[in-house]
């Protein structure tokens, strides 16, 4: 049976813990997101198509060795996610569609990102060396921008007071 707090302060200190543990629950989400499309993206299109390394503005080699590197600090920003998720499970705290939401930001922020600055503005690789890359650009870009809006929508719906975050 649920305790009816005694005091303001009693209140006040259980909205302060429920607000945390919503934050914590988008934090757990958003490096979750970002170290699973980072991976996704290292095995995908580095390792297994060969379209491009994290790098290309060097030799092979050094596009292989900035490929480990960016595998390895997408598994910490992964491992840091699940951290937090265990963290929240084990309290009693996990809001699974507000994880969810952090996990399409993170998902989608880490990608457009990608797409816009490293591709870009950078240049330091493109999706695919063909001499249209635009398409592929476009549905890099759009896929992003559709996986950030989905997961900011689900992070406002899941904002207030705990209301429906528990499902």
């Amino acid at each position: 049976m649920p305790t009816i707090p005694h005091s303001t302060a009693d209140v006040e200190q259980k909205v302060s813990a429920r607000a945390a543990r919503s934050a914590q629950n988008a934090w757990s989400g958003i490096l979750f997101g970002i170290g699973l499309v980072a991976f996704l993206d290292e095995a995908v299109f580095h390792q297994l198509l060969h379209w491009h390394h994290f790098y290309d503005l060097s030799t092979p080699d050094v596009g292989l060795v900035s490929d480990g590197i960016f595998h390895a600090v997408s598994w910490f920003a992964t491992i840091g996610g699940l951290f937090l998720f265990a963290d929240l499970r084990r309290r009693g705290a996990l809001f699974i569609r507000r994880w969810w939401g952090g996990v399409l930001v993170g998902a989608g922020a880490f990608q457009l990102y990608d797409g816009t600055v490293q591709h870009k503005l950078f240049g330091i690789h493109q999706i695919r060396y063909v001499p249209d890359v635009f398409i592929y650009d476009v549905v890099w870009n759009v896929t992003a921008v559709a996986m950030l809006v989905a997961g900011a929508v689900l992070l406002v719906m899941t904002r207030r007071s705990g209301a429906g975050i528990s499902g």
